[in-house]
């Protein structure tokens, strides 16, 4: 029987999906997995029972990855579980960026209680004059899950798409509207488009992309949609941006005591993932997830060990084997399995930066034995017995 434990909750679509061999417990350190939202793990202490957490949606910052990776537990998201309601919400914003509905709505609700107010409205509403989409160029960095979706979306808005993304894959790109132009470099985005949505993850070169050199190359009075990570986007420079004018609106789903308080800047309380359809898919997809590694061995959408899939083990034993990235390990493991007569009949050795994850599928049981062998090899972080 599998406990898992919630550190959040969890969509019941989702916890509906576990058979009769899983059991929700209330104490963390009986958990062989953790489902989690929003919190926070960083100063938890995470028990020896644990082999995974999953993440019900797509970032993982509260998530000690490399810890994680140390014990030999497994951390999943849910990349593209969530996508459809971003890219609605990235719609949103643009319309927010464009036309000047939050100043009006404010407008209306100060005058609220004045007697004259529909006579005050015709005098008034030119002061949120804005601008309509259509026919605008929109540029989008990263094309993948959501930035993809909302590209071909504002295609059908009448907008001239610009897309940028080095990494896209073969599946996303077939899916693309032939009309959108593929540009090779952010500053083609950036000097092209009256409108710039970022869809990348956080990562070292993208950190802060959206800066002062960034912002000097845009056109006069573009307009900023961050529906992707805060961190992208370098706050101080944004504000000297959106104070001069060079910037129109800032439209994040990320408010910080920067952006509630910029001028101009449009901050949404992360609503981006928080629609009921989202919060489903999420949690349908990590308890999949979650089952289909502590079942099968096999890991799909993990962040810090790579992807292998063997199926169902259909032989006599399935070893699984999560280890550091150290030349000549995986030739320790079939050593180990030769001294002791037994056969493989299929295996799968895959790497991702500094760890790795071996499937090993046995004509013949292997033996308690031979798994604390392995276990106290170099490198060797944990070893399960599938089968």
């Amino acid at each position: 029987m599998h406990q898992v434990h919630y550190l959040n909750s969890i969509s019941p679509k989702g916890t509906a999906l576990w058979t009769e061999d899983y059991q929700k417990t209330d104490d963390v350190n009986q958990a062989d997995a953790i489902l989690v939202r929003s919190a926070g793990m960083h100063d938890m202490a995470l028990p020896d029972s644990l082999l995974t957490v999953a993440r019900a949606g797509a970032g993982v910052n509260n998530i000690p990855l490399d810890k994680c990776a140390e014990k030999g537990i497994v951390v999943f998201n849910t990349p593209g579980a969530n996508a459809n309601g971003v890219m609605e919400l990235a719609i949103c914003g643009m319309l927010l960026g464009c036309h000047d509905i939050v100043d009006g709505i404010n407008w209306v609700a100060e005058n609220k209680n004045d007697p004259d107010i529909s006579k005050k409205v015709e005098k008034t509403k030119s002061k949120f004059a804005g601008s309509e989409i259509a026919h605008k160029k929109l540029g989008i960095i990263g094309l993948g899950a959501i930035g993809g979706p909302l590209a071909n979306a504002a295609r059908k808005l009448g907008m001239k798409v610009y897309g940028c993304d080095p990494y896209i894959s073969i599946d996303a790109a077939w899916h693309l509207d032939h009309h959108i132009i593929r540009v090779n470099t952010r500053e083609e985005i950036y000097s092209q488009c009256d409108i710039i949505s970022v869809h990348v993850p956080l990562l070292p070169d993208t950190k802060g992309m959206i800066g002062e050199d960034a912002i000097s190359l845009m056109k006069e009075g573009v307009i900023v949609l961050n529906f992707a990570r805060d961190g992208l986007v370098d706050e101080p420079a944004m504000a000297a941006a959106l104070e001069s004018g060079k910037v129109h609106r800032y439209v994040t789903d990320f408010p910080t005591p920067g952006t509630a308080a910029m001028k101009n800047c449009i901050a949404i309380p992360h609503l981006g993932a928080s629609t009921e359809e989202s919060e489903d898919n999420c949690a349908k997809m990590a308890v999949r997830q979650v089952m289909n590694y502590l079942e099968n061995g096999n890991i799909t959408n993990s962040v810090n060990f790579p992807t292998c899939d063997m199926g169902i083990c259909t032989k006599a034993g399935r070893i699984a084997i999560l280890n550091r990235n150290i030349p000549n390990t995986l030739s320790k493991f079939t050593s180990a399995m030769a001294k002791e007569n037994i056969n493989i009949s299929d295996m799968v050795n895959r790497s991702k930066g500094a760890y790795a994850y071996t499937m090993l599928d046995l004509d013949s049981p292997a033996s308690d034995e031979v798994l604390e062998h392995l276990a106290q090899l170099e490198g060797v972080l944990r070893v399960r017995r599938i089968k």
